[in-house]
């Protein structure tokens, strides 16, 4: 289970300091997402979970007439998107937990997120705070991973660790918590979002890259991701075997200078 407090403090940490790795591996991801949010018109758009900043940053240079407004938990995070960011007079960037943050005045006419939504500890009141936060009819459109079977590097990972660690419970905050679109979607009707609609999108997780991809790869998945942890809590030659069979089974994913992965996710819609 990953949640709120692990962003605030070591998961938020990696995280902002694997920003372009992490960009790269939902590179393919972040094209859909912005792609389908390009017929929109809006004034005041909000970024939940808006991690290091890329789509902020992204709608902001896109959309120079409106405010772009990033959420997330992490002060690393938001301090790596600031910076990043920092170019456009129209983003700002705030340390806040989206699950209970309010601001008066005008409401968001947008709300996004790439992959920031599924580490709520109580999704539905969290998803009535952002209505209330929201225009009437406003849209919100994000991404969260399908199951992790339909996506191997983390399915592949679970199974290289050692016996006696499982996989998080169905519907647990953390990366597949909105996998089952039945679950997820009664969530948001619940907190009182209409018109919810979830599209399979598939795209190419890029894990390692470069002359030695395997390697990158090796060390990114050390670094961040659900295997990272345990991983790191392992004794020396629990570790080393394990880093050993990550390398085998990288390798057998590595086309040319990329490790790549079949990666699996929803874009989910709804209406205020």
């Amino acid at each position: 289970m990953t949640g709120t407090s692990e962003w605030q403090d070591r998961v938020g940490r990696s995280w902002a300091a694997e920003w372009r790795r992490t960009d790269r591996s939902f590179a393919g991801l972040t094209e859909q997402l912005l792609s389908r949010l390009a017929p929109f018109e809006f004034n005041r758009a909000l970024d939940i979970g808006c991690g290091a900043g890329e789509l902020s940053i992204a709608l902001a240079r896109s959309h120079p007439g409106a405010a772009i407004l990033g959420l997330d938990v992490s002060v690393d995070l938001v301090a790596a998107a600031t910076a990043r960011g920092a170019q456009y007079p129209n983003l700002a960037f705030e340390r806040a937990d989206a699950a209970i943050w309010r601001r008066a005045g005008e409401p968001a006419d947008l709300l996004v997120s790439r992959h920031g939504v599924m580490f709520f500890a109580d999704p539905v009141a969290a998803f009535a705070n952002l209505r209330a936060n929201a225009a009437p009819g406003a849209p919100l459109v994000f991404t969260c991973f399908r199951s992790a079977a339909e996506n191997e590097w983390a399915s592949g990972l679970t199974r290289l660790l050692p016996c006696g660690v499982s996989a998080p419970e169905p519907g647990a905050p953390g990366p597949f918590a909105f996998a089952d679109p039945d679950h997820a979607g009664g969530l948001l009707a619940e907190a009182g979002w209409q018109d919810i609609a979830f599209e399979p999108v598939d795209y190419a997780y890029i894990a390692g890259a470069g002359s030695d991809p395997v390697a990158d790869a090796t060390s990114f998945f050390l670094a961040i991701g659900p295997a990272a942890r345990v991983a790191a809590e392992l004794p020396p030659a629990q570790h080393g075997a394990f880093t050993e069979r990550l390398g085998h089974f990288l390798q057998m994913h590595r086309s040319g200078d990329l490790v790549l992965f079949d990666g699996a996710a929803w874009l989910v819609t709804a209406r205020a």
